[in-house]
């Protein structure tokens, strides 16, 4: 990599729509670091997501929703050699900034995310947060909750975020792959458990496998992102 990484600029880019309640805190976990811009990148919030942003005195920025649509946005607007990718509901850990860098220099490396903890403290979460993790060291496949980075070379070498409707992350990830190692830092990200605890522990899992088998299966995105929705929302 031409850039030196270990001294270059983090951009975090956090795409957000109707954040309130969670991207204060979000940002708040970007501080106190060296060398880095936050940009919040809002899909249409109908809330106050974006004055609480502009109060921070934090970069934001409009795009069409979609979370791969607003992520490739902040990504055009950043301007670090180093692209971190943070959901508005996801917390990092002290001293990422400096994990990040040293992550990124290892022989091999082309990306990068961090273990998953889920903030709730049911025992059930424990377990799914295990799996995710022993999955993510595995296959190298972490989830887009986990923080993904890498350098901005390679972002735009692999092409960016495929814009689907859902699956962005996994496909990212799997092009990272084919080019490279992907590190998994110990130290956890921390995500709100409203997922999880909307649906219920094992429907949610379960159905993000499906999901999963139904992408590796080749049932179109659209079409997956459809049903998934219908399943998120529908009562029990």
């Amino acid at each position: 990599m031409s850039q030196n990484i270990g001294a270059g600029k983090i951009s975090i880019i956090i795409p957000a729509i109707n954040e309130a309640g969670n991207i204060k805190e979000a940002i708040a976990t970007t501080q106190p670091s060296i060398n880095i811009e936050v940009i919040v990148v809002d899909g249409g919030s109908k809330d106050n997501t974006v004055e609480i942003v502009q109060s921070l005195c934090v970069k934001v920025i409009s795009s069409s929703p979609g979370r791969a649509v607003q992520m490739n946005t902040g990504a055009v607007a950043a301007t670090g050699e180093i692209l971190l990718f943070l959901h508005a509901d996801t917390c990092l850990p002290t001293g990422f900034d400096d994990m990040v860098r040293t992550a990124l220099q290892q022989p091999g490396t082309v990306a990068g995310a961090f273990n998953l903890r889920i903030d709730a403290p049911l025992l059930s979460l424990r377990w799914v947060e295990w799996g995710i993790n022993v999955r993510s060291h595995f296959y190298q496949m972490p989830y887009g909750d986990q923080a993904i980075f890498l350098t901005k070379t390679v972002f735009q070498q692999i092409g960016n975020f495929p814009e689907l409707p859902i699956m962005e992350d996994f496909e990212l990830i799997r092009r990272l792959k084919r080019i490279g190692r992907i590190v998994i830092i110990p130290t956890p990200v921390v995500t709100s458990a409203r997922r999880w605890l909307q649906k219920g522990v094992f429907k949610t899992t379960l159905l993000n496998q499906i999901v999963i088998i139904a992408y590796l299966l080749g049932v179109s995105p659209e079409r997956i992102c459809r049903w998934y929705r219908r399943e998120k929302f529908k009562r029990i």
